[in-house]
């Protein structure tokens, strides 16, 4: 897929098929992007799971976090990646190897590394990089 655009409809449909989001690199930090966003899923009506090793077994707004997408016992729809560029391989290659995998992998504004998305792509699972759902979300659902 090209990742310089996506379709509206692409987004639209990974954004009303998802129930269930794993947030990558969630903070408990009320300023930061990943919080604002995660309360904003939340609000929505997601299931959002917050992952981030150093918080693992706290609570962010809620909701008990997990060190990896690995320590999630449920089926992940949606992985959201709150970190580097850079990271998104190996984010990649952990949610390859959950059973089932997930349906979509969403890399936050500036979050992009196509080699990665050509992994998640050929292993079937819908890859969305540089954009944000809370933005996306009312532009297409709401």
């Amino acid at each position: 897929m090209n990742h310089d655009s996506y379709p509206d409809y692409y987004i639209a449909d990974i954004l009303r098929s998802t129930k269930v989001i794993a947030l990558v690199g969630a903070s408990p930090n009320p300023e930061r992007p990943s919080h604002r966003v995660m309360a904003f899923l939340l609000r929505k009506g997601y299931r959002v799971i917050p992952v981030n090793p150093g918080q693992a077994g706290k609570e962010i707004l809620g909701q008990p976090v997990v060190a990896r997408l690995a320590d999630i016992v449920e089926p992940i729809d949606m992985i959201d990646v709150f970190r580097a560029a850079d990271a998104l391989p190996s984010v990649v290659e952990e949610a390859l190897a959950l059973n089932p995998l997930p349906k979509a992998i969403w890399g936050q504004l500036s979050v992009r590394h196509d080699a990665a998305a050509a992994t998640a792509e050929a292993a079937g699972v819908k890859v969305v990089m540089d954009r944000c759902p809370a933005i996306e979300y009312p532009r297409l659902v709401a």
